[in-house]
């Protein structure tokens, strides 16, 4: 038996060895008995590449007529110095003249793909030892949600969050705890709840449902999974001492 070209690609092979290297790094650090503190990192916006990673939907899909674009912002530009993507586009509630099935407009989102296949089998992110889902953005203060798809029996299935934003206009680095997260169907809140699958995790993204016309910018540099900022994230983000549980409540509060 010979493997097919497929399997012997480059980037399945690249793959594989990525994963074995996530593997062993997991087994050396004994991150399965003890809390990671290291980022693990989900998508970083810092090249062209990453835009690969991703797809952009909206109500134009189904013949509405909002737009929305992820575009790349290069390392070393003014806007930011890593580089970041900008989810950008206009909303309308605007119906389809010619299709009376649909019923509501007015969305966007964009969300990553299915990771590919390794030689370990179906890709997935165990994001199982960390409490948080992290994201760097800058927001324009419109109402945005973080949705996240796990490997479930019910694909579809997506877990939402709100995703506040404390300075809009600011870069600023959001916390959001994943067992907060609720689930929805066709954006339904659904019952019984259930806590995202944490070790089969399959895409993250962001939407905007709203349904407020008019233009919208949202700037994303990363998203990771983590148990806390380092001072190195604090820093960044303008805080002195750090980031603990308490000031991620805080900043989760509803509006």
């Amino acid at each position: 038996m010979r493997a097919s070209p497929q399997l012997l690609a480059r980037g399945f092979v690249g793959r594989s060895l990525d994963e074995f290297k996530r593997y062993a790094n997991i087994a050396l650090k004994q991150e399965a008995i003890r809390t990671p503190t290291a980022a693990f990192p989900l998508i970083y916006f810092h090249g062209q590449s990453s835009l690969s990673e991703c797809k952009v939907m909206s109500d134009a899909d189904i013949g509405g007529f909002s737009k929305a674009s992820l575009d790349c912002i290069p390392p070393g530009s003014a806007e930011n110095q890593n580089g970041c993507a900008r989810f950008h586009g206009t909303i309308s509630t605007q119906l389809p003249p010619n299709n009376p099935q649909v019923q509501r407009t007015g969305y966007t989102a964009w969300r990553t793909l299915d990771r590919r296949p390794t030689i370990f089998g179906r890709s997935l992110w165990d994001i199982d030892p960390y409490t948080y889902l992290a994201m760097r953005i800058k927001s324009d203060g419109r109402k945005y949600f973080v949705n996240v798809q796990t490997d479930s029996i019910v694909p579809t299935d997506i877990h939402q969050h709100r995703l506040f934003a404390r300075r809009p206009g600011e870069w600023e680095t959001v916390l959001i705890k994943w067992n907060e997260f609720v689930r929805t169907n066709h954006g339904q809140v659904v019952e019984p709840q259930t806590e995202i699958l944490r070790q089969s995790v399959r895409t993250v993204g962001v939407g905007l449902i709203d349904r407020v016309p008019g233009p919208f910018e949202l700037f994303v540099e990363r998203v990771w999974a983590t148990n806390g900022l380092t001072d190195e994230d604090a820093k960044e983000d303008g805080r002195i001492g750090g980031w603990d549980s308490k000031e991620a409540e805080k900043s989760e509060e509803r509006t």
